[in-house]
């Protein structure tokens, strides 16, 4: 059964389009002006290689933001147009993208190496499609795993990584390497590898022996 609308609402409701009409001012709907929260806070670090600089010395954070628009302001200023040995990570807030954080050291992280070639045709789609992975929580329940991503640009060949914080939750690591696989479009008979940070920081030769592969 139809309910007749209040008196009081449907004439301030006529009093707005009278104003808005004899002032030619438009009433904005607070949905365009009201930010979109994101689930978690998150920390954009940029790191630049100065060898007379200590490592942490060289790590400088650049700005943190919690709401969609303020990731793409930010975004539209990140630039991968950079010398060889910068990086870029996006950490959740209160992670520091190192090894030695709590929330790091007993994980890992999945990685993907990119010929020179690919620096020009994928490297900014496979960035921007990470961090939208990471902001949108895009690994379902396993998303509180994810601890950050990392870029890496290299003279032979950048890398993109995300970090998890326990490299012994197989089901959660095999379900964000095979999510972020497929975001990415990485053809399904390219593998991709999962190492420990514990392997990575006491590894003798140069490739460090992967603990998973999807």
């Amino acid at each position: 059964m139809a309910t007749a609308e209040p008196e009081s609402i449907s004439n301030a409701s006529n009093s707005e389009e009278e104003k808005s009409e004899t002032t030619g001012q438009v009433v904005v709907n607070p949905e365009d002006y009201i930010k979109h929260p994101l689930q978690n806070r998150w920390a954009l670090w940029f790191f630049k290689n100065d060898k007379t600089k200590t490592w942490q010395a060289n790590l400088r954070l650049i700005s943190k933001f919690d709401t969609v628009e303020d990731f793409w302001a930010l975004y539209n200023h990140i630039q991968l147009n950079l010398i060889s040995g910068c990086d870029y990570s996006l950490f959740k807030d209160g992670i520091e993208p190192m090894w030695e954080d709590e929330r790091n050291k007993r994980g890992g992280r999945w990685l993907i190496t990119l010929s020179k070639q690919q620096r020009r045709a994928d490297l900014d789609r496979f960035w921007l499609e990470t961090l939208l992975c990471l902001v949108g929580e895009a690994f379902d329940d396993h998303s509180d795993d994810v601890c950050g991503a990392v870029v890496n640009i290299r003279t032979k060949g950048d890398k993109l990584a995300i970090w998890t914080t326990d490299y012994d939750n197989k089901e959660a690591i095999t379900h964000i390497g095979r999510g972020w696989k497929e975001r990415l479009g990485v053809a399904p008979k390219l593998l991709i590898g999962y190492q420990s940070h514990a392997d990575t920081a006491t590894k003798s030769g140069s490739t460090t022996k992967n603990k998973f592969v999807v």
